[in-house]
């Protein structure tokens, strides 16, 4: 693990530079936010998007810290090797003192027990959503997602563009710890996802909640909980949409701030993070995104603000029992090529 950064990479609490370079999944702050920070602080921000952590992982690798990425926004069982292979660089927390305002329970992570490179951004799960006007029996559970992927909604489905979330419809539908490495699992996860539900799909879409929902591209689609709150919130006939919470298990999943090795603008990246921790931008991009950030006490501000549809934001302590975050193992390769495999399959 690398020990210390280049003295471009560290913020000491100087000037703050006139630029903010973001590399984060898709429409993933308020843009009032952005640009209150701009106007405040002086950077002006450009953000770049990814699909999935292997996209950001691939870019970063081979930038080789030239990238010109200041921030950074990983999940958090990619964090580890991240470190290890030198990709990020160390947060000065010095300079962000209002991580004063998140709750401690989403802090001190297994990944990174310090927060001496990341801190929480939000968390969230994963599920679908379908359109029961074209799908009318009810679905609950992954199986019932794949009865009807095959059947009535075939040709009209959509899965998220990220390895792990394919394979995990197999593991989660099945009982298995989606965090197997067993061999046998893990074939048995290929010859379904590739066979048996690939053909069915149309599309891998990690951001479903931007046009397919809105525009009923699809009938049924695996979605994250907050992307499926955008879509329906923007839909023309809401009321048509059902969300449903992957059962009888799912993921929870943490995306963090992180700043990348290299960052042109360190200062600005530091000045970044300690701007949208304060409780008033939690607020506004819990409502923008749709995701819990983290912060202390941030659920009763949310309902005290009469936030929309706060049942797809918010769990209850039964629901996040049946969640369980992933990890990055011996089987990440595999998982990758089913994923290609599934693709090809699907002809997406």
């Amino acid at each position: 693990m690398p020990t210390a950064a280049p003295p471009s990479q560290v913020a000491t609490g100087g000037p703050i530079e006139n630029a903010l370079s973001m590399y984060s999944w898709g429409d993933y702050d308020a843009p009032e936010v952005l640009e209150a920070f701009t106007k405040a602080k002086g950077p002006a921000i450009t953000t770049d998007s990814f699909n999935s952590n292997e996209e950001l992982i691939s870019k970063l690798v081979a930038s080789k810290g030239t990238g010109g990425y200041d921030i950074v926004v990983p999940t958090g069982a990619f964090i580890p090797q991240m470190v290890q292979n030198g990709l990020l660089a160390p947060i000065n927390k010095a300079l962000v003192p209002n991580l004063q305002h998140m709750d401690p329970a989403f802090l001190g992570q297994a990944w990174d027990p310090a927060n001496n490179y990341s801190i929480c951004k939000a968390w969230g799960t994963t599920g679908f959503v379908y359109d029961k006007t074209k799908i009318t029996r009810e679905l609950k559970t992954w199986t019932d997602f794949v009865d009807a992927a095959t059947k009535e909604a075939s040709g009209k489905v959509s899965l998220l563009d990220d390895p792990a979330e394919l394979t995990g419809i197999y593991y989660w539908s099945h009982g298995i710890d989606w965090n197997t490495t067993d061999a046998k699992n893990i074939d048995a996860a290929e010859k379904f996802v590739v066979e048996t539900l690939a053909p069915h799909v149309s599309a891998f879409d990690s951001y479903p909640g931007g046009q397919a929902i809105p525009q009923s591209s699809h009938w049924l689609m695996q979605v994250w909980n907050g992307d499926a709150r955008i879509g329906i919130q923007n839909s023309k006939q809401p009321e048509k949409w059902k969300w449903v919470l992957g059962s009888p298990t799912t993921e929870l999943w943490m995306d963090n701030w992180a700043i990348a090795a290299g960052a042109p603008h360190p200062e600005a990246a530091h000045a970044f993070i300690d701007y949208v921790l304060t409780p008033e931008n939690q607020l506004k991009n819990v409502d923008y995104i749709g995701y819990h950030t983290g912060a202390k006490d941030i659920q009763p501000a949310a309902e005290k603000a009469g936030l929309e549809m706060l049942d797809m934001v918010f769990f209850t302590p039964e629901q996040i029992a049946t969640m369980k975050t992933g990890e990055v193992n011996e089987a990440q390769q595999r998982t990758v090529d089913i994923w290609n495999k599934a693709k090809a399959a699907a002809g997406a």
